[in-house]
C-alpha cells in the first residue's frame, strides 16, 4: 500500500528563498493533488507568498521560525542552531513522523549532517551518500553516488553505496536490475586504488541481489547509458558532477553564442530550432534536479539551490515518489540480503 507524501518544506532554503520554494510546491501539488506540506519559515512570507497558491494553502501547515542556515554556515555551526532554524525543523519533522521527507535549497553539507544527527544512519551502514539522477543517451537516467558527502571512502563504504545506489534505481526509474559500475580510470582488473578493487572483488562476489555488477567505467562513459549505477567516493564523484554541469553549461552558450554571431547563422538556428530545443530540454539541470541522502532512516532531498519553480516541483516529486514506494524499506532489505550472503 503505497504511503500518503506528506513533505516537510525548508521554505528559506535556496537563492530565491521563499518565493520560489513555494512557486514549486504549488506546481508540484497541481499535479499530484494528494501531496501535502509543511512550509517551515518565516511565517509572515510565508502567508504572504500562499496568496499566490491558494491551491497549496488548503493542503499546508506553517511551522514558524526566522532562523535559518546560511550559505556560510560550518556544519557544525548548523548544528548548534538547529532546533531554530527551517532547514531543522524541516528534518526534524521527518524524525517526528510528521512528514515523510523533506526538501531543502540550502547549504549541502549543514543539510548532510543535521539530517545524519537527526535520523541517524540505517542498520549495516556506515556513511550515507548523496546520490542524484543525470540524462543519458541512454534509455535511462544513470544514478550517480556519492556526490560529495564522503570525500574518502573504504571498500566497504562503496560497496554500501552500489547496494543502496541499486535500490534507488529500481525505485526511481522501474529497474528490475540495474546495471552498477564503479568509476575507475581504467576497465582492467588491475586498474584503480586498492578501495576500488576490493569493493569489486566484494560486488562480484555477493549473491542474490537484484543488480548486475558489471565492473568498472570510466570517465568518457558517464553519459553512455551503459550503466544505470556508477558509484564513487565523494571527491570523485563531486568532481565528475561539477564538470558534466560545466560541460552542459560550455555546450548551451557555445551555441547560442554561435547562432548569433551572424544573419545566416540566425536563419540557421530558425531551421534547427526543434532539435536545439531538444537539446537545451535535455542538459536543463531543472529537469533532474533533487538529489537525496541514501542510507539514513528517513528520506530528505537537496534541491539545487539556484533551481527554478519547475526545478523545485520535481524534487518535490521524486521526493513524494520515494516516500510512496518506501525507498527506505527497499535499501533495509537490500542491505540485510547482502550482509546475509556475505556472512554466508
Amino acid at each position: 500500500m503505497a504511503l500518503t507524501p506528506r513533505i516537510a518544506i525548508d521554505a528559506m532554503g535556496g537563492d530565491v528563498g521563499v518565493r520560489m520554494m513555494l512557486a514549486g510546491a504549488a506546481m508540484a501539488r497541481h499535479k499530484h493533488d494528494g501531496l501535502r506540506f509543511i512550509l517551515v519559515g518565516d511565517e509572515v512570507q510565508i502567508k504572504a507568498a500562499l496568496d499566490n497558491h491558494p491551491n497549496l494553502r488548503a493542503a499546508s501547515d506553517i511551522i514558524h521560525t526566522d532562523g535559518m542556515v546560511t550559505g556560510e554556515d560550518k556544519p557544525s555551526q548548523a548544528i548548534r542552531k538547529a532546533k531554530s532554524t527551517s532547514m531543522g525543523l524541516a528534518i526534524d519533522a521527518v524524525k517526528r513522523g510528521d512528514a515523510g521527507g523533506a526538501v531543502s535549497a540550502g547549504n549541502t553539507g549543514a543539510l548532510m549532517a543535521m539530517a545524519k544527527l537527526a535520523l541517524r544512519t540505517m542498520p549495516g551502514i556506515d556513511r550515507p551518500a548523496l546520490a542524484a539522477l543525470l540524462p543519458t543517451l541512454g534509455a535511462n537516467d544513470v544514478v550517480m553516488l556519492d556526490l560529495g558527502a564522503n570525500t574518502e571512502c573504504d571498500a566497504t563504504n562503496l560497496t554500501q553505496f552500489a547496494v543502496m545506489g541499486a535500490a534507488y534505481a529500481r525505485t526511481a526509474m522501474g529497474l528490475e536490475r540495474p546495471r552498477v559500475a564503479l568509476l575507475n580510470i581504467g576497465t582492467e582488473e588491475l586498474k584503480g586504488t586498492d578501495e576500488i578493487r576490493d569493493a569489486a572483488a566484494l560486488l562480484r562476489a555477493a549473491k542474490g541481489l537484484p543488480m548486475e555488477f558489471t565492473g568498472f567505467i570510466e570517465g568518457d562513459k558517464l553519459s553512455r547509458g551503459d550503466v544505470d549505477v556508477i558509484v564513487h567516493d565523494g571527491f570523485s564523484g563531486n568532481i565528475a558532477l561539477k564538470t558534466i554541469e560545466g560541460t552542459a553549461r560550455f555546450v548551451t552558450d557555445l551555441l547560442r553564442r554561435a547562432f548569433t554571431s551572424s544573419t545566416r547563422s540566425k536563419i540557421g538556428f530558425l531551421i534547427s530550432r526543434p532539435a536545439t530545443e531538444l537539446l537545451r530540454h535535455h542538459l536543463d539541470p531543472n529537469n533532474h534536479n533533487g538529489a537525496v541522502f541514501l542510507g539514513l532512516n528517513g528520506v530528505v532531498l537537496k534541491s539545487h539551490g539556484s533551481a527554478d519553480a519547475k526545478g523545485v516541483a520535481n524534487c518535490v516529486h521524486l521526493c513524494a515518489e520515494l516516500i510512496e514506494k518506501d525507498i527506505t524499506r527497499q535499501v533495509t532489505e537490500d542491505l540485510a540480503n547482502f550482509r546475509s550472503g556475505d556472512a554466508a
